[in-house]
Formats: C-alpha cells, structure tokens, sequence
C-alpha cells in the first residue's frame, strides 16, 4: 500500500476522492493501492525543558542558560491526537512507500516530517508539491512527484527555526520573569514578538514624545482653482533626503532641474513673516507663468502576496490579520483560490497558458472578463517572472466557480479576483498638468490629474472613486494660458506639524515585512523582504500572541502598547531581543538555509552563544528595575441556559433597540469551516474563528468562553 498523509481531514479527502481510495476507515480512507490520512497540523512538538533535565522543571536563574545536547520530539498531550498518530503509525509500518501531502511550505514540511520521524518511518518518501486543491492541480501534483530529498533544506530551515523559538523563547522568558516579573506575571520574550513589540512601543514613545511646531501656508485663489505658494526645503528636509538615497540608491528620484534648484519662499514659521508676505501680493496682479503638461502610465496593482492581503483587507474591511488569513485559508480549502502562505507577488511562465481558462472560470465577472475572451493575453514582467517565484507564486483564484461563500469570504475572494484580472488589462494613462504662477515674484503652483483611458481603473470604478475625492491632485484644471493675469484672493492658514500615526495592523504588518522601514515603493520593499521579521504565515499569530499576552490593545484600529509591554521593551537592554533590523537579518539566514546558501548548523551554534551571552549579561544587572503587572480584564459574563431565556423573553422584548440580538443556539451553526465568520452563539458580538484545534470566538479577548473542537472525522462529501 502506498499511504498518503496529509495535513487536515478535508484535505485528505480530496486527495482520496481524485486517487479512488473511497473506502472509508477509521482516521484514513482506503482504495485503489492507496491509503489516505491525516494529521491536525501539528501532532508534534519539541520536549519541555524537563523532559531532557528533571532539574529544569523548576524555574530557577542557576539553571540558565538551558541548551539541550540535541532536541527531541515528542507528541502532543490530547488523547485525540494519541489516536490519530497510532493509526499513522500503524499504516507506515506497512507501506512500500509513503507520499508526503502535507501544506506546500516550511512548516507543512515540519509538520509531516516529525510525524515521520515519530512513527519510524523506513520505507521511501516522495514528495507531493502543489499550489491549489483543485482536482486537476492534484492530479498533475501526483503526476509529477518529487523525491523527498529535494525538500531536507526546506525541513532543516523549519527545524532550525522551530529549535531557535525554543532556545532563545524558553530561555528569555524565564530569564526576564524570574529577574523583573515580580513573580506575579510571566513576561514572554520571543524571537519575533519581541522586535514587534518594540516596532510599536518605539512609534507609541516617538507621539508622545512629539512636539508639534507651527507653520503657515500661503496660498491664493485664482480662477476659482487654489494655488500653493512654492515653499524651500528647509536644509534638515535635505540632508533627510541625502541620508535616504545614501541608504537606498533604488529609491533616488529623478528630478526636473527646476525641482533640483530649491526654489521657493523660506518655510513660514511666524505669523509676521506670513502676514508680511499676505500683505506683499494684496494687491499686486496674479500672472500665470508657466503650464506643463506630462503624459504618464500606470501599471496595475500587483498580484496579492498574503501580507498585502492582509494589509488590504485591515484597511478596507477592518479584518484583523488572523481574520484575512483564516478567510483565505478556507478559500485555499475550498479549491477556489491558490495556496495562501506565499511572500512573492509574482506568478511563474507555467502559470500563462493557464490564465485564460482560470478567467473563463470566474464566472460572476464575466462582464470583465468578456473583453480578454478569445484575444491574447498581456504577459507582463511585474507579473510574470521565475526568478521572483521560489516555492509557491502569488495568490490568485483557481478558476473553480465560488459556491457557498460566507459574506467575509466574498469580499477576500472578490479582492484576489479583480487583482487577477486587472493584470492583463491596459495600463491607465493619464495627464498630468502643472501650472505655475507668480505675484511681486513670490511662485505659486498647482496641478491637476486628468485620465484619458482608465485601462484596469475599469475594474476598481468604486474605490478609485473614493481615492480621487481624497487628492486634491486628481480635479481636472480650467484652461490658463501663459502670460494672463488677473486679481487673485490671498490667505494665510494657520497649521501645525502632525506627529507620526499610531500603528495599525495594516502598517504593523508592512513594518514586519520590511524590519521596521514603512516604504511605498514595490521594488525597494521586494528588497527589504529579504530582512523581514517572522513569516507571513507565523506574522498574524504573533500579533495575536501580543493581544493575548496583554502587551497591546486596540483602540479603534490603532495598536497601543499597553504599561507592561511599554516597560518590558524599556528594560531589555540586549538589542538582538528588540531590533527589528537585527531580528531581520536572523531570518535572513533562515531563508539562505532553505536556499542551500548557509549551514543550519552554523546558525543553530551563533544561535546558542547569543542566548548564553543574553543570560550572563541580564545576570550581572544590579539594577532594581521591575515591569507593572496588568490586571485582567474583566470576563464577559456567560450566556444563560436555554430554559432560563424563555421565562425571561416578554423582558427582553421591552429592552432598547441598540442591545444585540439574542445569539443563536451553538447547534443551529453550520458544520466545519463554514461556521467561521458566522455570529458568535455565545456572545453574540464577536464572529467564529478557526484556531489549530478549535473553533472559537474573535471577542475572546474580551472574556468570550465559546469553542468548539474540530471534528476528526473528515468532511463528508456534499
């Protein structure tokens, strides 16, 4: 028998059905030579410190730093998991061979592989590789499998990242609680929920610490359009400017001589100068000096990588990062969209001839796809590219037609379709025109954005409608000739400098990506990815993990830190805990590891004298420094039992209109992962979410007790 493990029931039921192994058992199906199982993501984890050293049971400074000789595994403690695994291990020790189905990325790697490892796997191991869950992608993966040795670089950067969790996480945890927690709270320290945190309590200190200054603006109105005196930069806003380009060559901008030449009035930092200058141009005559007008294109966006995703759905629908990646996640399971835990936005040459029977798939945008219908296909190098395509490419719909979607999974999948689509559209062209004017000398300007043929806009009319109401910029300008002049109306506005926004889980997320440089630029920020911290896969569970470690709190959209981590990240000392840029490069290395470009050993070795060197120096700090101990936010009473509702439903029914309807009973909920993003039947507030092995509730945080175990049973087939 040749057994196939994959990583969820679902999925190891798709597999069976395209491979005929129809014959269901129990925890795998059978038929056709083939047995389909499966795991619950992870069965395995690394030993607790205890399990190498009984010693390091109990938390004590004397027995750190704790570096095991060589680490172990072992499996999860939930008696659910024990069973699966002995079915697994049952079937291994049987097979001719063994096809590793697991998720097409690190960890799907290590999670497959432990599992192996445990049962004692001997029998040869191939590899199935494949980007989307549709019956066709399954077949041509099973057509085409690889040898499981191609993938050992993958495994070693899983495992080395996994080992270094534990060896700097476990360490550093203990080492700050034990020194600083008053042993009242544990004060988690993490290889990358560190460096996060500190990327918003370094913003948080930048606000506070922020002193507004006050300036003016001269501006006048001619011919009812509203020119802005043309204003020096100040001499700090240059040497800002050539410390950019120094750092970042890609990002020096051409500019227009005139532009290099600096001209313009001094920034207006007192109301007298300003009021001297209203006072100048009063009365005299505004004349038009000069009109450009410049043709220009615009590519489509890019395809969507999961970070943009996620930064593109906080922003238009609030989703949290864990949100947009659970929706796409299903999606991915749902065969309409491709495999979701990708950092490229590039597709591979392959992908082409398979572009016009994916866009005849989407059938509910046929009006927009009806005009790329039976013509050839734009073929782009922002799109198409193998060298930017490691592993998986970008995020696009499979061409299966979307039924049964719940309303959050139509609007993510609606963003990765339009996406798709706009690529093979023309670019926009528009033009833009400047015109500049003067009064007793003093330099005005304006311009104006006109679109000629909104090429792919066509497909976004809605949102770059809202854009164009937000930039001045985009309004078409009355016709000037050079040389007319007229009267003009002068002011002086009064305004002050604006300190830095607070983070939200949109720009945290750009941050993460680029270690800690919010840049706007696609190819300066491909660059910076290099030495982004965390995956995009792990990035949302480390922002969960800092609400759940009560280091930050929401307010509205904005990400603020609360004392305890405000504190934590000001007594860690040891800037390889907290740099964000130093965490990047850190992984980095992970990434040349997966490469074959760098040793897991050499890093699993730098790894261990770092953490020693953090241990000795925290140790030898005499200072009296301790962190504030956050109470617990209060707990959301629980719902009341059915009976009790009913006597008290003529009272409900006089209570205000603003109070949330009665949440409905958890057995009137939809099976599997359509449950997720369907109203909490506990609270009534939050919207189910799919954790690792249960369905629970987005208001957890604020005291919401409802889960729900995943069922073991794979799905049945609809």
């Amino acid at each position: 028998m040749i057994v196939c493990i994959a990583e969820k029931p679902s999925v190891a039921h798709d597999i069976a059905e395209v491979l005929g192994a129809k014959v269901r058992k129990e925890g795998y199906f059978e038929g056709n030579g083939y047995q389909v199982t499966w795991t619950f993501g992870h069965l395995c984890t690394l030993k607790e410190p205890h399990e190498y050293t009984p010693s390091w049971k109990s938390w004590s400074l004397g027995s750190l730093p704790m570096i095991p000789p060589r680490f172990g595994i072992k499996l999860i403690d939930d008696p659910g998991i024990e069973k699966q695994f002995h079915i697994i291990e049952r079937l291994m020790g049987q097979a001719e061979m063994i096809i590793n189905c697991g998720d097409a990325g690190q960890e799907g790697e290590l999670i497959q592989r432990w599992v192996m490892q445990k049962a004692g796997a001997k029998c040869p191991v191939k590899r199935l590789w494949i980007s989307s869950l549709t019956e066709e992608a399954i077949r041509e993966g099973f057509a085409h499998l690889k040898d499981q040795q191609e993938f050992q670089p993958l495994y070693e950067a899983g495992l080395s990242r996994a080992i270094g969790d534990w060896t700097l996480g476990m360490n550093a945890t203990r080492l700050y609680t034990l020194k600083y927690g008053q042993n009242k709270q544990v004060l988690s320290i993490g290889r990358v929920q560190t460096p996060t945190l500190a990327l918003i309590v370094n913003r948080q200190k930048e606000i506070e610490n922020f002193v507004p200054k006050q300036y003016w603006e001269l501006k006048t109105l001619y011919r009812d359009t509203l020119f802005s005196a043309i204003v020096r930069k100040s001499d700090e806003e240059l040497a800002e400017e050539a410390a950019q380009e120094k750092e970042n060559p890609a990002a020096r901008k051409k500019a227009a001589p005139k532009e290099d030449a600096n001209r313009g009035i001094p920034p207006i930092t007192d109301r007298k100068t300003g009021e001297e200058l209203l006072q100048r141009i009063q009365n005299a005559p505004f004349t038009i000096t000069d009109i450009t007008a410049k043709k220009g294109t615009e590519a489509p966006p890019r395809l969507f990588d999961l970070t943009s995703l996620q930064v593109e759905c906080n922003k238009k629908f609030s989703y949290s990062a864990d949100m947009t990646l659970q929706l796409i996640q299903s999606l991915y399971e749902k065969k309409v969209a491709t495999y979701p835990r990708v950092d490229t936005t590039f597709l591979s040459d392959d992908i082409y001839p398979k572009c016009p029977k994916i866009l005849e798939g989407i059938k509910d945008y046929a009006r927009f796809t009806a005009p790329l219908a039976g013509k050839q296909l734009l073929k782009s190098k922002k799109v198409f590219d193998n060298s930017k395509v490691t592993d998986h490419h970008a995020i696009i719909p499979t061409g299966v037609q979307p039924q049964g979607l719940t309303d959050m999974e139509k609007r993510v999948f609606d963003l990765v379709a339009r996406r798709f689509i706009a690529v093979f559209y023309p670019d926009c062209k528009f033009s833009t025109t400047t015109v500049t004017g003067e009064a007793d000398s003093i330099e005005f300007k304006v311009s104006g954005k006109q679109i000629l043929d909104p090429g792919w806009r066509v497909i976004f009319a809605k949102d770059t409608e809202e854009e164009s109401k937000e930039g001045e910029e985009e309004s078409v300008l009355p016709a000037f000739s050079k040389g007319e002049s007229g009267p003009h109306q002068p002011q002086l506005n009064e305004k002050w400098t604006q300190p830095p926004r607070p983070y939200t889980e949109a720009t945290l997320l750009r941050a993460m990506e680029t270690a800690g440089k919010l840049v706007d630029n696609d190819e300066l920020r491909d660059a910076l990815k290099e030495n982004g911290i965390g995956r995009p896969s792990t990035r949302a569970a480390i922002i969960e993990t800092l609400f759940k470690r009560h280091y930050i709190r929401k307010e509205r959209k904005n990400l603020i830190a609360t004392p305890t981590g405000v504190e934590l990240i000001q007594l860690i000392r040891e800037e390889l805990l907290k740099s964000a840029e130093l965490t990047g490069i850190w992984e980095k290395k992970l990434r040349e590891i997966e490469r074959r470009n760098y040793d897991a050993a050499t890093f699993l070795s730098e790894l261990k004298q770092m953490v020693t060197d953090i241990v000795y120096t925290v140790l030898r700090d005499n200072s009296n420094r301790r962190v504030t101990v956050m109470p617990e936010e209060p707990k959301a009473p629980a719902a009341k039992p059915a009976a009790r509702e009913k006597k008290t439903e003529k009272k409900t029914t006089t209570r205000k209109k603003k109070d949330a309807p009665s949440p409905a009973p958890a057995n009137s909920l939809p099976e599997g992962d359509a449950i997720v993003g369907q109203p909490c039947p506990l609270c009534g507030k939050g919207t189910i979410l799919k954790g690792k092995t249960a369905y629970g509730c987005s208001e957890w945080k604020n005291g919401c007790t409802f889960r729900k175990p995943f069922d073991p049973a794979p799905e049945s087939q609809a």
